[in-house]
């Protein structure tokens, strides 16, 4: 797992940005799933979306499961990144972990590092943020 910071590739502000807090409740999946999905849309990053919207599920089921009451989601459209993050109030750290084959769960971090060309976990103020970005130039 990576705990690195924020990528320091990220330093120019975002062309485009929005943030999004939604309330941690299972329906709020679905929710984001359709705000990652309209939002990419209109920035013209379609070919985005499939990746994007898995990693964005992962990270929000895990926000909902251990987060808290509340969790935010942003995400930021620079020049040849898409970069993503999903802040929780929970305590502790996600880790991946190696689920026997029978498992119905704890796969969601192993996808989100097969999908992402990077990822980590940064502590916040009362919580983490869990970062992703993806290379939105061909």
């Amino acid at each position: 797992m990576r705990m690195s910071p924020r990528p320091s590739s990220l330093s120019a502000a975002p062309t485009r940005a929005v943030a999004y807090l939604l309330p941690s409740v299972p329906a709020g999946v679905c929710e984001a799933r359709s705000l990652v999905r309209t939002e990419l849309t209109g920035w013209g990053l379609e070919r985005l979306i499939d990746d994007c919207v898995l990693i964005v599920s992962e990270l929000v089921t895990n926000a909902v499961r251990y987060g808290g009451s509340a969790y935010a989601l942003r995400l930021e459209d620079r020049s040849d990144r898409l970069y993503g993050e999903v802040f929780d109030p929970g305590d502790g750290e996600p880790r991946p972990c190696s689920p026997d084959a029978d498992a119905l769960s704890g796969r969601g971090l192993q996808i989100v590092s097969a999908i992402a060309d990077d990822w980590g976990v940064t502590a916040a103020d009362g919580g983490k943020v869990v970062w992703f970005s993806v290379l939105s130039t061909v």
